[in-house]
C-alpha cells in the first residue's frame, strides 16, 4: 500500500521553474536574438514588473507568516491563506514568478520572457498548481472549494 505524503507533492519547485525560464530567456535572446530593438521606456516597464513582482511576493510571504503556516509545498500547511494577497489571486507567490519571467528578460533587453511566460503559466498549472489544489482539497474540502469558488487562480 502507499504511503500518503501530508504535502502538495509538486513536481518541481517553483523558484526552480521561474529560475529555469528566467535563464532560458537569456539563453534564447543569446542564440537565438530576436529582431525587435526593446526601447528604454519597456526596459523601465520590465524593471517595474520585477518589483511589482518582488513586492507581491513579500505580501504573500508575509501573509502566511501572519497565519503560520508553510511556504514550502513540500511540508504539510496548517492552514489556508486567504487574507492579504491572497484575497485576490489564490496563487499570488507564482503571480510574482511570472512578472519576474517576464520582467528580468524584457529590463536587459529581449522580449523572451514575454513569449516564455505562456510556456511558465501551463508548467506551472500542470506542475504545482493543480498538485497544490487536489492537496488543499483534500486536506481543507469545502472550506478551500469556498475559497476557490471566491478567489481566482491567478487575476
Amino acid at each position: 500500500m502507499a504511503e500518503h505524503k501530508d504535502h502538495a507533492n509538486v513536481r518541481i519547485a517553483p523558484p526552480v521553474l521561474a529560475l529555469l525560464h528566467i535563464i532560458a530567456a537569456y539563453l534564447l535572446a543569446w542564440f537565438l536574438p530576436l529582431p525587435f530593438v526593446v526601447p528604454p521606456i519597456v526596459k523601465y516597464i520590465g524593471f517595474a514588473l520585477v518589483v511589482i513582482g518582488f513586492l507581491l511576493g513579500l505580501g504573500a510571504v508575509l501573509a502566511f507568516r501572519r497565519a503560520r503556516t508553510t511556504l514550502d509545498p513540500y511540508h504539510p500547511v496548517s492552514t489556508i491563506v486567504t487574507s492579504g494577497v491572497y484575497g485576490f489571486s489564490r496563487n499570488p507567490i507564482y503571480l510574482s514568478f511570472l512578472l519576474m519571467v517576464i520582467g528580468i528578460p524584457l529590463n536587459s533587453g529581449t522580449y523572451w520572457g514575454i513569449i516564455l511566460a505562456v510556456i511558465f503559466i501551463v508548467l506551472c498549472n500542470r506542475l504545482i498548481v493543480e498538485h497544490e489544489e487536489a492537496y488543499l482539497g483534500k486536506k481543507f474540502g469545502t472550506t478551500y472549494s469556498d475559497y476557490k469558488s471566491r478567489v481566482r487562480r491567478w487575476l
